[in-house]
């Protein structure tokens, strides 16, 4: 390997093929190496025979579950707001052409032991069983003021500025009560925890707005949209357009190992006795433990089931919120559900996700209230990952480390960071102000 790379690339996890495509694309020589034999990385998606080797060793799958090569089981799943900034990503790379998107049919909140469709408009707000009759009219005053704000016109702003009012104020304004403020900021506005109430409103806005946008799109039950064929599907797409673009990939490649020169500096990275040299260098945490710290741990259950998640329509996809409020915890607890309408799971089957930050030392009882949502289940699962962050200063060493996947079953904050790794190594901003609804992809979803 005598070729000098501008950027090596380790790991084929979402974030690291998002990455190695924007950079191949602005002409950046990309090589991108993998210890595993399969793109995605973390972010991938199994198939049965695979799902069952993880989990339980070398046993074969029960025959009733259908053929293996039927299921693609998302390792970290999540949904992709229809407005949000991946779906921009998607239609600024044309990586749309690779892919093949579907609605997903239900948005829900657990309050007070029941699970409810999401409101999301004035409208709907109104038929909103969540409320009581003069709480809806409450509500209805504040989603107006949601949808008719905008940022550059101070004759919507109603004398508030929002970068200094916190979320608490503006929403005690309308006098909204507690459970209202509850899914506005958990199941709307997709805050993890309550922080955001203490924080400039503006940010909470902008969200119930991607929300209502994100709504806007299909007309349908939910903000969202799921690739057909499951998540593994999108690091792939990412690969074949920085291939496109120069990109060279390697997969397979075991111990690739990040070399420093003397002034700390990475210059390359060695695997088999082979070294490719490189400016820089950008990796999931794995491949830099010493320069990531743990923040947190995520549990996740897998659920193979018959049927639907119970009081969702009978939806073949949805997710459900479960604030943490709720739950007596300190953050929010995601469920999700895909079927064979993405055909990710035979048909009749469901596979169902349930996921929460770690808060205990007992985290398989900490996913017990959205496991009691699922009804039977065939077959179930657990894991628990650790989330790095990482320490060091790329500036002075030239890594460019991704955080790990958080428990959100959407994928805003995977792209936030992305975005701001792509700042980082190239100084320039993402323009992803495409117009979604001319963009020829959008007839695709």
């Amino acid at each position: 390997m005598d070729e000098e790379y501008d950027v090596i690339v380790l790991g084929t996890g979402l974030k690291e093929c998002i990455l190695s495509g924007l950079l191949s694309v602005d002409g950046l020589k990309v090589l991108h190496m993998d210890r595993n034999d399969y793109y995605g990385g973390e972010s991938s998606s199994l198939n049965l025979i695979q799902l069952w080797k993880r989990f339980r060793g070398s046993d074969m799958p029960p025959a009733d579950l259908g053929p293996s090569r039927d299921y693609n089981v998302d390792m970290i799943p999540k949904f992709m707001m229809a407005n949000g900034t991946l779906v921009r990503t998607l239609i600024h790379t044309d990586v749309t052409k690779y892919l093949s998107f579907k609605a997903v049919d239900g948005s829900y909140v657990f309050n007070k032991g029941k699970i409810h469709k999401v409101p999301a408009t004035d409208m709907e707000a109104l038929r909103s069983p969540l409320m009581g009759l003069f709480e809806k009219r409450r509500a209805r005053k504040f989603f107006i003021y949601v949808q008719e704000y905008n940022e550059n016109d101070p004759k919507t702003h109603e004398g508030l500025d929002l970068t200094r009012v916190t979320t608490k104020e503006l929403i005690s304004k309308y006098g909204l009560d507690d459970n209202t403020i509850d899914f506005i900021g958990h199941a709307l506005a997709l805050h993890r925890d309550d922080r955001y109430l203490y924080e400039p409103a503006l940010d909470t806005v902008k969200r119930m707005k991607l929300y209502a946008e994100s709504l806007a799109r299909f007309q349908g039950g939910s903000p969202y949209i799921y690739p057909l064929y499951g998540l593994g599907e999108l690091p792939q797409a990412f690969a074949r357009l920085s291939a496109v673009y120069g990109g060279t990939y390697m997969l397979n490649k075991p111990e690739c190992k990040v070399e420093f020169d003397l002034e700390g500096k990475a210059c390359g990275v060695t695997s088999e006795g082979e070294t490719a040299r490189c400016k820089k260098v950008v990796c999931d945490p794995s491949y830099l433990l010493n320069k990531v710290r743990k923040v947190g741990k995520v549990a996740r259950a897998i659920a193979i089931m018959s049927h639907p998640i119970p009081n969702t329509d009978e939806s073949h996809s949805a997710q459900v919120i479960l604030p943490q409020k709720q739950l007596g915890r300190k953050s929010d607890m995601y469920l999700f559900c895909s079927s064979y309408s993405h055909n990710v799971a035979p048909k009749g089957k469901f596979i169902a996700f349930v996921s929460a930050e770690v808060e205990t030392d007992r985290p398989e009882l900490e996913l017990k209230p959205g496991i009691d949502l699922l009804g039977p289940v065939d077959e179930l699962f657990f894991e628990t990952y650790d989330r790095h962050e990482p320490v060091n200063e790329p500036s002075l060493d030239n890594c460019f480390i991704s955080t790990s996947y958080d428990a959100t079953s959407h994928f805003e904050s995977t792209v936030t960071d992305v975005l701001s790794m792509y700042t980082m190594i190239t100084g320039k901003i993402l323009d992803l102000s495409v117009d979604l609804s001319a963009a020829s992809a959008a007839e695709e979803y």
